[in-house]
């Protein structure tokens, strides 16, 4: 596993970064007429991404040339504030010109067991195959303050070692559900990126990154690549430990 950690002045910094690497892998896709496979997270800092790949790359990125998955949606409908699709649907899509084709969501309204096993198919059916496991050329992930990353969330194991491409989780405090890919599916991307900022996340990053005490308590600890790539990409105040 390559692993690399890079450090921002901020969260406005870091998601100019991600846009770069975004436009520049579309670039190198479209030399090869091939797809590029995205799956987005919610989370503030993927917010300031969102709008800046809006607002400064509408133009410059062939919009048509990209896949949109998703790592995990809360159980509500598309139009509902707690949607990871409906903020990147009122954030990005809205402002760009892309087909609805290259955009799959999770469909949180639906009965979550069976969108799991619906999302699943669909990863199976799409994505090329990488160790006969779907895999994505690129996942951008978040962490919470509680070490959680996509919907797998601390004392949580049979997400973690669950042999699915998609679980059904839930939220530890409001019970809320939640579709997720799990670690398997997550690890067998082409490159991972973690977006973490703010000094809340700062002492959680320093156990993880430095491997100390109880890290591997974080469902975040969990995400090391099979095969692929993985960078942390945090602001000064989540890297102000390391």
């Amino acid at each position: 596993m390559k692993e690399k950690i890079e450090i921002y002045d901020s969260g406005e910094k870091l998601a100019e970064s991600v846009a770069k690497i975004i436009q520049q892998k579309t670039i190198e896709k479209q030399k090869r007429n091939e797809q590029l496979f995205i799956a987005l997270s919610g989370g503030n800092t993927p917010k300031i991404l969102f709008e800046l790949l809006a607002n400064q790359y509408k133009k410059t990125i062939n919009w048509n040339s990209i896949r949109f998955y998703w790592v995990d949606e809360r159980c509500v409908p598309p139009n509902d504030d707690e949607s990871n699709f409906g903020v990147v649907k009122s954030l990005l899509f809205n402002n760009i010109e892309i087909y609805g084709s290259r955009i799959e969501r999770m469909q949180g309204e639906n009965e979550p067991h069976e969108e799991a096993f619906r999302y699943m198919e669909i990863l199976s059916s799409q994505l090329p195959s990488k160790n006969s496991v779907p895999s994505f050329d690129l996942i951008l992930l978040g962490m919470g303050d509680d070490g959680h990353t996509a919907s797998i969330f601390p004392n949580q194991p049979h997400l973690l070692n669950s042999d699915k491409l998609c679980e059904v989780s839930e939220h530890p405090i409001s019970g809320q559900k939640r579709i997720t890919l799990t670690t398997k599916t997550i690890n067998n991307a082409a490159e991972i990126i973690f977006l973490v900022t703010g000094e809340k996340k700062a002492q959680i990053i320093k156990e993880i990154l430095k491997q100390e005490d109880n890290y591997l308590e974080y469902p975040s600890a969990h995400i090391q690549p099979t095969w692929g790539e993985l960078t942390w990409m945090l602001d000064k105040e989540a890297a102000q430990f390391l």
